[in-house]
């Protein structure tokens, strides 16, 4: 029976980009660099912003198909591949290695030793390394190894294999692979497959020609398929905005001045260098500019990093995330807001004006401005992907590096920018308590090999009001999903929290939609007096967790320890929504602990208090 297999196009760049491995109907793929991608029918994407920051020439999206492009080598569409190689029959067990000459046309492949043939099934297993290869477990020769190291048994078949199911033992060890060859019956079970164990790495990924291979030292280790650590891509993303006059600070013709400089590109190029302490200062005494600026500078021009981060990333070939947080901040909160077609704000506000009763007054006290983005448009581009750990070496998307361009997606929907009060936030962020429980935090980030990718999104020092704002997003998607029918999936988060560029606001936008964006049930509930009713039920949803006291108590939790009071069951999101990976999270700092004072939590006070006095008066 003939079988159709499609991946959208958005899908192309996340989750499933060059060198993902996904499963669909019972069969394995990775996808090819975008090397492979055929030159017929690929749709440039334009973002002249984001290819700036990222420094190549633009953006294609995938050829959009209906077409099988799986085992047909002429179709357009992006390209994937079989893999892993090494399939396996549940009827006769036998194993057999699958190659492209053995593919048909809407067919899934078949055991050619039982009749009537039976479908393979891919092996569960894979192996990776940290210099981002992938590659099939060399079966043969764990069939012919030993637990204990010993020497393996010698076979001339490398083909001849089954893979083995025992009744009298359960889990991996149940497991086995077995060499069927005339007179060699070497077998090893799959109970400590898992890890390292000294084989050798084939220096490629599986669309790379063998002539591509290079000569890879790193210890190679088995995982799942599906294990988390196999892919981890780089996305990059930036709103389609018009063109804003709006400062980027205080002092903008000091801010000029400085990148004028005829030493500022050789400073952005190298910031860690010893020649670049010297740099700094001439600079300085030619424009009168101090460590404060220059640092904010060099933040925005590096990507959002410190001068140390930048040379840490840059020896680890990790990837450096640029910064485009400024003009997207100045876009949504200039006086008059810029309008294209697919940019279209209006201001309004929490409907809580003149407001004396309790909470409503004191939400009007700690939020600002609110801007309705009936329509936004949102490239995401890819630019490579790690496998082991996220900070290994970056694999490019072109495998071939060659290309000049890289492969993006456009996603049009709506969003909600809300504010905070300036005021009230900078009086919060500069008590003890507060700065002393994100001091905790910081040196947690510092210890963390999530540091170099973290600070592109936090800037160069992790502020009270990251930590804050990042939450608040959280918490108002998690609100919003009940209130509005999106799915926390359907939704993400932008944080504009750099103190240096005097950011205090977070964007909440629809994740997915079509050409025609969406249908405005976000920006309706950005409605006054929707909004203000939805952030009262966050705040008091907020204040009380399922896993409390625990989670309220909790001196650090999630990757790394970064997270305070931020679990599953308050605060965490799916990870295709944060702009931090579930990380820097504290509930505490929003509706306030035993030890620091929460920025809403007179909300919860006021709130509770009229409450019990409605009660009394019944």
């Amino acid at each position: 029976m003939s079988r159709t297999l499609r991946v959208r196009q958005s899908q192309t760049v996340v989750p499933f980009g060059a060198g993902a491995v996904f499963d669909i109907q019972g069969e394995s793929f990775v996808a090819t660099g975008i090397g492979d991608w055929p030159s017929r029918g690929r749709q440039p994407v334009d973002s002249p912003r984001l290819a700036d920051r990222l420094g190549v020439s633009g953006f294609y999206a995938a050829p959009a198909t209906a077409h099988d492009r799986f085992d047909v080598a002429d179709a357009p569409g992006a390209p994937y591949i079989r893999f892993p190689s090494w399939l396996f029959c549940g009827s006769c067990r036998r194993m057999k290695r699958w190659r492209i000459a053995d593919e048909k046309r809407g067919q899934a492949p078949r055991c050619p030793s039982c009749s009537p043939a039976r479908t393979l099934a891919p092996m569960r297993f894979v192996q990776i390394c940290q210099a981002g290869h992938l590659g099939d477990v060399d079966w043969w020769f764990w069939a012919h190894s030993r637990r204990d190291g010993g020497e393996r048994r010698q076979c001339g078949e490398r083909e001849k294999l089954r893979f083995l199911v025992s009744e009298r033992a359960s889990g991996l060890e149940a497991l086995s692979v077995a060499c069927t060859a005339k007179g060699c019956g070497a077998v090893r079970d799959l109970l400590d497959i898992l890890g390292t164990h000294g084989m050798r790495c084939p220096g490629r990924n599986p669309w790379q020609r063998a002539s591509e291979a290079v000569e890879c030292p790193r210890p190679v280790q088995i995982v799942q398929r599906t294990a988390g650590n196999l892919y981890y891509p780089i996305v990059h993303s930036a709103l389609d905005i018009p063109e804003t006059d709006a400062p980027a600070h205080a002092d903008d013709a000091l801010a000029d001045q400085v990148r004028e400089h005829h030493l500022w590109v050789s400073l952005c190029r190298d910031p860690a260098s010893p020649r670049a302490v010297l740099f700094r200062q001439m600079i300085q005494e030619d424009t009168g500019a101090d460590d404060g600026l220059l640092d904010a500078l060099l933040a925005e021009e590096t990507g959002g990093t410190s001068p140390d981060a930048t040379a840490t990333a840059a020896a680890s070939d990790g990837p450096a995330r640029p910064d485009l947080s400024r003009e997207e901040w100045a876009a949504f909160t200039a006086p008059a807001p810029p309008a294209t077609r697919d940019f279209a704000l209006r201001e309004t506000t929490l409907g809580l004006a003149g407001e004396t009763a309790e909470p409503w007054a004191g939400l009007a006290r700690r939020f600002g401005r609110v801007v309705l983005a009936d329509r936004l448009r949102e490239v995401r581009a890819l630019s490579g992907f790690t496998r082991v750990s996220p900070d290994a070496v970056v694999v490019p998307a072109d495998t071939s590096r060659r290309l000049k361009w890289l492969p993006a997606v456009e996603v049009f929907g709506e969003g909600i920018l809300l504010t905070l009060d300036h005021g009230a936030l900078k009086a919060w962020e500069e008590d003890p308590d507060v700065r002393g429980r994100v001091e905790g935090m910081r040196a947690d980030l510092d210890r963390s090999f999530q540091k170099d990718r973290l600070q592109n999104v936090t800037g160069p020092e992790l502020s009270p009001r990251f930590v804050l704002l990042h939450t608040l997003a959280h918490l108002l998607i998690r609100q919003l999903s009940f209130e509005s029918g999106y799915t926390t999936a359907s939704l993400r988060e932008r944080i504009y929290a750099r103190p240096e560029q005097d950011q205090y606001g977070i964007l909440v936008y629809t994740a997915a939609g079509d050409a025609e964006g969406t249908l405005g049930g976000l920006v309706r509930q950005g409605e006054p007096p929707r909004l203000a009713e939805t952030l009262l039920r966050m705040t008091e949803s907020a204040a009380w967790c399922s896993a409390d006291p625990l989670c309220a108590e909790h001196s650090g939790q999630g990757f790394g320890n970064l997270n305070r009071a931020a679990c599953h069951a308050c605060a965490l999101l799916p990870e295709t929504s944060c702009e931090a990976g579930n990380s820097l999270l504290d509930r505490a700092l929003v509706v306030g602990g035993e030890r620091v004072p929460g920025y809403l939590q007179s909300i919860i006070t006021t709130a509770r208090a009229a409450a019990a006095g409605a009660l009394e008066q019944q």
